[in-house]
This record gives structure tokens, C-alpha cells and sequence, in this order.
């Protein structure tokens, strides 16, 4: 696709990520078919073909409305077309710099500023967030279905935090909604870790991990949340210090997605380009290093069937696909397939908030078609998947290392 930038975006580096993911883009199609909101809503513009037309045009100068915005809005960012892209066409980049263009150009109207300010300001600060979940548990019965139904349950209290110390060492990014919504699996991660003889570290001063303010319009809050977390770990990551850690670990694939983007994001940052690239270089998911010396754990030390659900940012974004369901085989689990794996819950970090309807319609799709194999449990390994899926499912719904927690203290 050929692409005509202006002067005042040429050779900048947005400018340059459009030109290049516009250039490799040759209108075949693959994309849609992958897209779940173009199979629910069935207009090209609310697939990444026609978005990707929708992001040359304001581009290029065609102009921007509000209609644009809210194709783009509508857009889940699973990157489901990604792969299905033959052509390599780097979907989500191009996105984030159409989105920059068009809020330029299109002033979002007051009520969704403050929507989303409101949700910058709560869902990224930990404490915080905690608070509102509990207040909200406490008066539950008083709130309206549509927020009641978005409550996590309840929380057992969860098993003791390892004592050993270990020589090898990961660092931990706890994150700023998991605490709130699915506190226990923090402690699942470092027990199931302590299990391969790992030590868990979690950094003072390290935060949410920016994808929530990146999506959410604020691209300077995003950077921000970005150096304050390479400066929280630069001393655990320093190649030239002592007791460098083997990995920083995410237990939140969403944050995973998002911490692998740090290079990218912060490549024309003097002072951060080349530590990003470090922080980037030693980030895994926490399926990649169980997974990796899963010869360790106990064989078939349990037995339930359950249904792992992929979210999006582990089986697209990361690309990491096979681990979770391998080490949970392992433990005794039979993993039962179940049909459009590969598509999005609805959750999508804040989309369900910001677009309820679209992502109720993607719930209902996936949870018929998990329920539809019957499973013991659903297993995740994303708070938001987790916490969207279970708020509709008559099945448990928890995180995949919890239920490998729980199989390993039988």
C-alpha cells in the first residue's frame, strides 16, 4: 500500500512505523476473517483491513471523524491478525500511531475524557483500586446487575509466601489490577517457582506496567509508568552488577505483551533506549520458565479436565503458545480443545468497561463455547480474562497457576 505522509509526520518516528506497516499491506482479507468484532458486527470498517484504510486516510490528510474514532475504539487490540497476516503487517503499532493521529484530530467528547481519565486514575494505582473492589463487595447487593456481575468473588486467604532462598532469582512485576482482583496469584507464582528451586523478588517503586494508559489515550503516562518500572529493576538487571536475576517474570500475559513493547516504545529515549532493550531481553512469562524445567515437577500429581483459554497478548502478542497447556498435562490435567480458541473474550484490558456491549457479545460467544466441553475448571493467564469470564460462567474461572499451586500441596 502506497502511503502519502505529511511533511509534519515524515521522518518522525510515528511516521516512520506507519509507513512501514502501510507499505507491507496488500488488501488481501486475511485479517478479517480473524477479526471477532468484524464476525459480530459484519462491516469491513470494524476490521483491520478497513481500519487500516481509516488510519491512511486521517494519515495522509483526508481528515478524521468521530465516526473514525469509533471504528478504531471499537478495536479489541488482540492482534488475532497478526498471524494471520502473511504479509507481516505489525497491526497493533500501526494502530497505536492512528489512534494518536485521530484523537488529534477528533476532540473526544466530555463525557468519555472523563471516563477514561477516571479509569487512568483508579485501574493503574494498586491501593487504590484494592479499596474500590472491597467497598464495592461490601455493598453489592445495593449496586446495579451491570457493575455487581463485573465483582470478583471473594478471596479465601491465600497459602504462606515461600521462605527459602534460592541462588537463582526472578523478578516479579505485581501489577496494579491483579492485587485487587485475583490477590492469590502472586503467591501461587513464587510457591510453584520456589517448587523448581527459583527465588521470587518484587522491586519497591516498580507499578503498573503502562499498557492501561497506553490504551487508554495517554501515551506520556504510559512512557512515565515505563522508566519508573526499568528504574525499580535496573539494579537487579544491571549486567554489571552482582546478584543479577535470571528473569523478570509476568504472571499477567497482558502486562507480558506490554513490557515486551519497552524497547519500541522508549527506543528514541537516550537515557532508556539500551536498559529497555535489557529489561526486554530478560522478560518471560511465567509459563515460559515453569515450562522450561517442567522436568522437575511431579508427574500427574493431579486430575481434573479443564479448558485452558488462551488470552490474546499470550497467543498473539507474545506468540507463546503450548506452555501452559503442556506443564498443566504434566500435573494431571486433561486440556480439552474447544472451538475459536484463537479469538478474544471481550475483556481487553479496559474495553469492557468502555465497550460493554460489543464485549458482552464476545463473553456469551466464548463461554458457550467453553462450557460446551464441560470442563471441571476454566483456566486463564490474564486477571482481566479471568475476571471477565468468570462473571458470567457457572464454571470456575481462575488463574492456570493457581490450579498448578493447588496440585503441587496435595
Amino acid at each position: 500500500m502506497q502511503v502519502r505522509l505529511p511533511d509534519g509526520l515524515r521522518g518522525t518516528p510515528d511516521g516512520d512505523v506507519a509507513a512501514t506497516q502501510l507499505g507491507r499491506c496488500v488488501h488481501c482479507g486475511f485479517c478479517t476473517a480473524a477479526c471477532p468484532t468484524y464476525r459480530v458486527l459484519g462491516d469491513e470498517l470494524d476490521g483491520p483491513r478497513g481500519r487500516i484504510y481509516l488510519i491512511r486516510g486521517a494519515l495522509e490528510g483526508a481528515g478524521a471523524t468521530a465516526r473514525t474514532q469509533s471504528h478504531l475504539d471499537r478495536c479489541l487490540t488482540c492482534r488475532a491478525c497478526e498471524p494471520a497476516c502473511p504479509s507481516g503487517v505489525e497491526y497493533g503499532r500501526l494502530l497505536d500511531v492512528g489512534r494518536r493521529v485521530v484523537d488529534e484530530q477528533v476532540p473526544r467528547p466530555w463525557t468519555q475524557r472523563i471516563a477514561r481519565a477516571a479509569l487512568r486514575a483508579t485501574l493503574t494505582r494498586p491501593l487504590l483500586f484494592a479499596g474500590l473492589v472491597g467497598i464495592g463487595q461490601a455493598v453489592a447487593r445495593v449496586l446495579p446487575a451491570s457493575l455487581r456481575q463485573r465483582l470478583p468473588m471473594r478471596h479465601a486467604p491465600s497459602r504462606p509466601w515461600p521462605a527459602t532462598r534460592h541462588a537463582r532469582r526472578v523478578l516479579l512485576l505485581a501489577g496494579c489490577v491483579q492485587p485487587g482482583l485475583a490477590p492469590n496469584v502472586a503467591v501461587a507464582t513464587a510457591r510453584v517457582l520456589d517448587r523448581l528451586g527459583i527465588g521470587v523478588v518484587v522491586a519497591s517503586g516498580a507499578g503498573c506496567c503502562g499498557a492501561l494508559r497506553h490504551h487508554l489515550g495517554d501515551p506520556g503516562g504510559a512512557l512515565a509508568d515505563a522508566r519508573r518500572n526499568v528504574d525499580a529493576w535496573w539494579p537487579y538487571v544491571d549486567p554489571s552488577a552482582a546478584g543479577v536475576v535470571d528473569a523478570v517474570v509476568m504472571n499477567a500475559s497482558g502486562c507480558g505483551a506490554h513490557v515486551r513493547e519497552y524497547a519500541h516504545l522508549l527506543r528514541d529515549d537516550p537515557a532508556y533506549a539500551a536498559k529497555a532493550a535489557r529489561v526486554v531481553a530478560l522478560t518471560r512469562d511465567v509459563a515460559e520458565v515453569v515450562a522450561a524445567r517442567g522436568a522437575e515437577l511431579p508427574a500427574r500429581c493431579a486430575a481434573a479436565r479443564v479448558a485452558f483459554h488462551p488470552p490474546c497478548t499470550l497467543q498473539h502478542a507474545q506468540r507463546i503458545r503450548g506452555a501452559v497447556e503442556g506443564v498443566l498435562a504434566q500435573l494431571g490435567a486433561t486440556v480439552v480443545p474447544f472451538a475459536d480458541a484463537h479469538l478474544c473474550c471481550g475483556s481487553a484490558g479496559a474495553y469492557s468497561l468502555l465497550q460493554p456491549a460489543l464485549a458482552d457479545e464476545l463473553r456469551v460467544r466464548k463461554l458457550e463455547a467453553l462450557h460446551a466441553v464441560a470442563p471441571d475448571e476454566i483456566l486463564s493467564a490474564n486477571v482481566g480474562c479471568i475476571a471477565h469470564l468468570g462473571s458470567a460462567s457457572h464454571v470456575r474461572v481462575r488463574h492456570w497457576i493457581e490450579w498448578a499451586d493447588d496440585a503441587l500441596s496435595h
